[in-house]
């Protein structure tokens, strides 16, 4: 199995991404939102919504006059995000290739939160995003800086490298594409999009141990964390990479330490 696939994603991973992304991927969305100021009656469309624990956050912000509307591609996620629906927030399964259904100028402000590098193809979607925004409006996105990686992310490269795993590299579909903030600016910018900053923060979690490390990766790819490998080696590949993790366990947990690129960019208004 090549590719980043959605068919990974079971009831039990969009369970735990609702309970371990909570102190992690929504904590960093409550700064975005804020960064963007969302405020009452706004429109805002959450791409790649999850679970909904943000577009449930924002929905509170923008209150009655205004609405939320949160897109996924992974059904079992949105299932739950439907849970959180009340009149002026809903879900449908959507992706950011798929927003021609939207109409132009219909939104006050559209975000991804940690989705970004999950897009293979990034001008596109930026583009639609463009269409949609009102004259003024906002984009706010925060991604993985690719120049920083966490210690997870070096040790699965460096496990990955050797045999027999190096035979089976993973595809440019099967990996998330992270960029760098000038790469990241470069995009906005040929979209469209006037940027009003880009910083690189400081991206630091500890997990309790190895194990833990691994689930969490694991529930917030949707089960693609080594989807690339056959079967038949992904329980040793991932024994190889916890022990090496292991190795860097403290009594406070394992740190892993990287860097967050948090953007804010709108829309001229002479558009």
């Amino acid at each position: 199995m090549s590719g980043l696939s959605l068919a990974f994603d079971t009831p039990q991973l969009a369970q735990q991404y609702e309970v371990r992304s909570a102190e992690r991927q929504f904590v960093n969305g409550q700064r975005l939102v804020a960064a963007l100021g969302v405020r009452a009656g706004e429109r805002v469309l959450d791409i790649g919504s999850g679970t909904g624990l943000l577009a449930e956050h924002v929905a509170g912000i923008v209150g009655p006059t205004g609405k939320v509307l949160g897109i996924d591609p992974l059904p079992l996620r949105v299932e739950i995000a439907q849970r959180k629906g009340k009149e002026n927030l809903s879900f449908q399964v959507g992706n950011a290739y798929a927003l021609d259904g939207l109409p132009s100028g219909s939104f006050d402000v559209v975000y991804l939160n940690a989705v970004f590098h999950w897009l293979p193809e990034k001008t596109e979607p930026l583009k639609q995003i463009h269409r949609l925004l009102k004259a003024g409006g906002r984009l706010g996105i925060t991604t993985g800086a690719k120049d920083q990686p966490n210690l997870l992310q070096r040790i699965k490269r460096e496990v990955l490298s050797r045999a027999p795993y190096a035979a089976y590299p993973e595809s440019l579909a099967g990996t998330p594409h992270w960029v760098t903030a000038e790469e990241l600016s470069a995009l906005l910018g040929g979209a469209g999009f006037t940027v009003q900053k880009i910083e690189i923060q400081e991206n630091v979690h500890h997990q309790p141990d190895g194990n833990a490390a691994i689930a969490f990766s694991q529930a917030s790819s949707f089960g693609n964390f080594l989807g690339h490998l056959p079967e038949s080696l992904r329980t040793q590949a991932t024994e190889d990479i916890k022990r090496e993790l292991e190795a860097f366990r403290t009594p406070e947990g394992i740190r892993l330490e990287g860097k967050r690129l948090l953007a804010v960019a709108h829309k001229p208004a002479s558009h």
